[in-house]
């Protein structure tokens, strides 16, 4: 009985799928890439079903055959189903921040060589190929995109260089979409016979691009912002399922851009922000998952195009074969002129990294071409005449087939006879380092060990002296010392300990009750902590980790809505990010100065120990100075926000060591469980998010005041009703110089500094800034700048005149400090806990602190 309809193309799918996975180790064993081997079955596939449809002796094999030759799907379905998945997995698994620094090559490799393969091929076959130039151009178009798949592969199994997986893999995003826009634009000339317009297809073409990363970006946040609110891993994976067909379609079929570039932008963005937006133990699994997902598409994708092979081939020529030669040669051609042409003006313009010889000899090679090409090779257009059709079906079919039997089978060995198998010079000086104290410890252990279990001499000799033997042969072959200099081997501490610091956040993150924008804050200045190492050194990781301690943009809004507006809850909701972020990232900063001394230092060396240790000492006292501020006006909250934190490691600890219980059967199952569910309630108790009072300790701060002394209790709660608050961070200005003082600033906490008339004044805690030019309307007389953080209390210039006018003892109380000053019986005080004193050099801090008597008003009579 045939199995016909809808179960022969299930068993279909089910048999190729059975197929695909033993490929791979058929693939793996001969040392041949998995796409190549692929499409070679798919052709004997092909050609097979289309034997067992003209014999009559297998006529039970028929509605398969039929299914496998005649697969409900043309080739504008098959793009659909299977190239927004393989074009968003792409993205996802890219790291973004690294191919950041490689925008300018990736583009160039992308777009521009697609456009020039496409003119390449296009001219090239046109004098011989007896078609019209725009079918020409059709066809190069069709040919001109790569497929990463196979490059990549091959390199991730010898372990190629990082940064040209990189460099291919970034191409590959794009490039789809440079040749699916050509395509479209020349496909309407071939069939309706339009001209082309090519200023308009210009703008056609940028609009498409653009239009699409818009859309792609903007989809993307707005899929993580309802991950973040829905906080469910089921229905957040559901979503990044979802999300890459409803990119592409609203993309693609509604708003007119490009649906590739588009999906690829989704991709991306998911990329950037999914680690510190979903849970890693979420992201993990999401990324397993489309890896699977993609391995079964990419893999159907090149069974199914390379079973149209033999069907596409028929009536071929002796020169058809001329032909595709030519194709091949041109697109070779068109490929190293881009490589080697331009890739050296990206370099010497310093818009891209300089790209290595051996580099660009593989980049030409591997241009590999794939299951795109073959499908769009299938011009199911019923306006496309059937020569055209025809010619465009035979020479992208064989295109495919020299790049995949010729360049792929020979790519391995290229790489290899490169020498772009092996580790840098820095990397395989870190390797003896490491493996010389690695062995040496691992040796010790081992001996412990066995005499610990009571393995005979004999038996545990031969391991333990040739693990002797193996670090001996690693420190005589070290070079460590000789091979890096001081300079790199410190950037090399620092890119470790940023890497450690995010796999800290992460391991944290996975705590329920943390704040996912925190996270997210921590995770993205780490990263942007390793980026700066990386590019600049020291300098680069100093200024990522300052920028993490700067008040951000929302923090700056917040503010200004709050000093404005008088809405404190956006400024009261930052406040209490911003405190549990410095929390935070105190913990992290103290198990980092561990990590290095214990684990760095061994293998750096004392004298980088030291070096790094003052980094690190450096950004702790500034994060430590920026943490006490805020101690300092909301003990209460630091102290609950603590106890919060603690009691979340408490109960991971306390998971943990359940688990342990079970995996060793010291508990049952049912017990375990019962155990996890009543740790659950109690985690789940934490989550809620604890209220932040930002105006706690106003009030008692300005009655403790001396400026504000003899003021009666309901003028303070009113003052402190009306006083707006300010944080700020070292070097961030006060006010400007010429500006009108429209606020005066009562320093509670921190540390500010102006320059006047060569001179340094100094204003600390409890002094005033502004009063005098807010009582006589005078202009800034210098641009006054936070040292540190520091916590201020606004009153606007006008509240503090009338509070003035009202209350004599204010000014009363000016000039007591004033005099005090000036008898040098009170010097500047610092932020609590800091122990350093600032001289007052002669009372010339107090000549703009405050007024000196001879420009003070005098003090009104007492009312009676």
């Amino acid at each position: 009985m045939a199995v016909t309809g809808l179960a022969a193309v299930l068993l279909v799918i089910a048999l190729l799928l059975v197929v695909v996975s033993t490929v791979q180790p058929i693939a793996r064993k001969l040392e041949l890439s998995e796409t190549v081997l692929l499409a070679i079955v798919g052709i004997i596939i092909g050609s097979l079903a289309d034997v067992a449809l003209r014999s009559s002796h297998t006529s039970a094999f028929n509605g398969i055959a039929e299914a496998l030759l005649d697969f409900p799907l043309n080739s504008e379905e098959f793009l659909l189903i299977f190239l927004p998945a393989l074009v968003f997995q792409g993205a996802l698994a890219i790291d973004v921040r690294r191919l950041a620094h490689e925008t300018g090559t990736v583009l160039l490799l992308a777009v521009v060589a697609v456009v020039i393969a496409t003119a390449t091929i296009g001219f090239a076959l046109y004098p011989f190929a007896q078609m019209p130039l725009v079918v020409c151009l059709l066809l190069g178009s069709i040919v001109a995109t790569t497929d990463p798949s196979a490059v990549a592969g091959i390199f991730r199994d010898i372990g190629a260089a990082t940064r040209l997986t990189r460099l291919v893999e970034g191409e590959a995003l794009l490039n789809d979409a440079a040749a699916i826009s050509i395509f479209s634009i020349l496909l309407p000339s071939v069939t309706l016979h339009k001209a082309i317009h090519l200023g308009d297809a210009l703008i056609s073409f940028v609009v498409s691009f653009v239009g699409a990363l818009i859309v792609g970006v903007v989809v993307g946040r707005l899929t993580l912002v309802m991950m973040s609110a829905i906080a469910s891993s089921a229905a957040e994976i559901t979503l990044t399922v979802a999300l890459p067909y409803v990119v592409y379609i609203l993309s693609d079929e509604i708003l007119g851009v490009s649906g590739v570039v588009a999906t690829a932008a989704a991709g991306l963005t998911l990329s950037v922000y999914g680690p510190s937006t979903i849970r890693p133990q979420t992201w993990l699994f999401l990324n397993q998952l489309w890896q699977q997902l993609v391995f079964w598409a990419g893999s159907l994708v090149f069974v199914l195009a390379s079973m149209l092979v033999p069907r596409l081939l028929v009536g071929m020529t002796r020169w058809d074969w001329v032909l595709i030669l030519i194709a091949s040669v041109a697109g070779l051609v068109a490929r190293a002129a881009v490589v080697f042409g331009m890739l050296p003006l990206l370099a010497w313009t310093r818009l891209s990294p300089p790209v290595p010889t051996p580099f660009k000899v593989t980049m030409v090679w591997g241009g590999l071409r794939g299951a795109i090409t073959l499908a769009l090779a299938v011009t199911e257009n019923e306006h496309v005449s059937t020569p055209v059709a025809h010619f465009i079906g035979i020479i992208a079919t064989g295109f495919v087939l020299i790049t995949l039997l010729v360049n792929g089978t020979t790519l391995r060995s290229l790489v290899l006879f490169l020498k772009l198998d092996r580790l840098s010079p820095i990397d395989e000086a870190m390797r003896h380092q490491v493996l010389s104290i690695g062995l040496g410890n691992v040796c010790t252990r081992a001996k412990e060990l066995g005499d610990e279990l009571g393995f005979s001499a004999d038996a545990s000799r031969s391991v333990v002296d040739h693990l002797a033997r193996r670090a001996e042969e690693e420190q005589a072959a070290n070079e460590f010392d000789r091979a890096l200099s001081d300079i790199q081997r410190v950037n090399l501490a620092l890119i470790t300990i940023a890497s450690q610091e995010r796999s800290m956040l992460l391991d944290l993150f996975r705590m329920q009750g943390l704040s996912r924008r925190v996270m997210e804050t921590l995770l993205r200045s780490s990263e942007a902590a390793i980026d700066g190492a990386r590019l600049e050194g020291r300098l680069g990781y100093v200024r990522a980790l300052r920028k993490r301690l700067s008040p951000s943009l929302r923090f700056k809004a917040a503010q200004w809505v709050h000093n404005h507006l008088r809405l404190d809850r956006p400024l009261m909701l930052c406040m209490a990010e911003r405190f549990e972020m410095l929390m935070v990232a105190h913990f992290i900063s103290i198990s980092l100065t561990r990590f290095m001394h214990e684990r760095l230092e061994p293998t750096l060396g004392s004298r980088i120990g030291e070096i790094v240790a003052e980094v690190l000492s450096r950004q702790r006292k500034l994060l430590d100075e920026a943490l006490e501020t805020l101690r300092l006006h909301y003990h209460g909250y630091a102290e609950a926000l603590e106890n919060r934190i603690f009691r979340q490691i408490a109960l991971r600890l306390e998971s943990e060591e359940y688990t342990t219980l079970l995996s060793e059967s010291l508990i049952s199952d049912e017990l375990s469980r019962e155990l996890l569910k009543e740790l659950e309630r109690r985690r789940h108790r934490l989550v809620k998010r604890m209220s932040f009072d930002l105006r706690s300790g106003i009030e008692d701060r300005l009655k403790h005041a001396a400026i504000f002394k003899g003021l009666p209790g309901a003028e303070l709660h009113d003052l402190a009703t009306t006083t707006s608050l300010r944080f700020v961070a070292p070097q961030e200005v006060i006010c400007r110089k010429g500006r009108k003082m429209r606020a005066i600033y009562f320093i509670s906490a921190g540390l500010a500094e102006s320059h006047v008339a060569g001179a340094d004044v100094l204003y600390g805690a409890g002094d005033l800034i502004g009063a005098q030019e807010a009582l006589h309307g005078w202009r800034c007389p210098g641009t006054i700048r936070a040292v540190q953080f520091g916590h201020f209390m606004v009153i606007t210039a006008s509240r503090f005149q009338r509070l003035i006018e009202d209350y004599p003892v204010v000014l009363e109380n000016i000039q007591n400090i004033l005099r005090k000053r000036e008898a040098g019986e009170r010097p500047i005080a610092l932020l609590p806990g800091a122990n350093r004193k600032v001289e007052d050099d002669a009372g010339k801090d107090a000549l703009m602190l405050l007024a000196p008597k001879s420009q003070l008003p005098p003090a009104p009579e007492t009312k009676e």
